[in-house]
């Protein structure tokens, strides 16, 4: 599929992701707050920044490709985010010891990994074929459906087991995610700019 060909129903594919993304960023971080989660308080942020993420991407489809691959290497930086705000909650969690509600995190995570799975459909044929951009988006969806596995498996957890731990583990463990496809998505846009100079 070429770039020319891929890119009107791209743009139609990345503006759906990018609202599906910001509206279950609403859901999500209400839940977070409401049950004390950081592995939804994470992935909440992560939503936020898949929004942010493809709403960038569909501005930046009419650019030049060397100013696409700068675009890039800064989403590079953007996917970093909720790795830094997981940190922060992991560690206020950590001090509280109170546990999230084990059916309201499954339940939202369920209701999460619906959204990205479909996500990551619409944008798989799409991942090779617009560089780093699709790329990023694509990583981005992916990575946030196993997140989302992850969360519904620490709210059974936790429902056996009342504890801060499954919950603290699987946001760590989404943060790490987001450092990894940051580097992706770097080194896809260094060798896109690398092309182009």
């Amino acid at each position: 599929m070429t770039t020319a060909h891929a890119a009107p129903d791209f743009r139609r594919a990345v503006r759906f992701v990018a609202i599906a993304n910001l509206a279950y960023f609403g859901v999500e971080f209400a839940v977070a707050q409401a049950i004390g989660s950081v592995s939804l308080f994470a992935d909440s942020v992560d939503f936020l920044e898949d929004a942010s993420v493809n709403f960038l991407i569909l501005a930046a489809l009419g650019w030049a490709p060397k100013a696409r691959a700068r675009l890039g290497m800064a989403l590079a930086l953007i996917l970093l985010a909720p790795f830094a705000a997981t940190l922060w909650t992991l560690w206020r969690h950590i001090v509280d010891q109170v546990p999230p509600e084990p059916y309201a995190l499954s339940i939202t995570g369920l209701g999460a990994l619906v959204v990205n799975v479909a996500c990551a459909f619409v944008l798989a044929r799409f991942r090779k074929a617009e560089g780093s951009l699709s790329k990023a988006a694509y990583l981005s969806a992916r990575n946030d459906a196993f997140a989302n596995i992850g969360i519904i498996a620490a709210g059974l957890v936790t429902l056996a087991m009342p504890s801060i731990w499954p919950d603290i583990v699987v946001g760590a463990v989404i943060g790490i995610m987001n450092a990894g496809a940051a580097h992706e998505v770097w080194q896809a846009a260094r060798k896109e700019h690398a092309a182009q100079s």
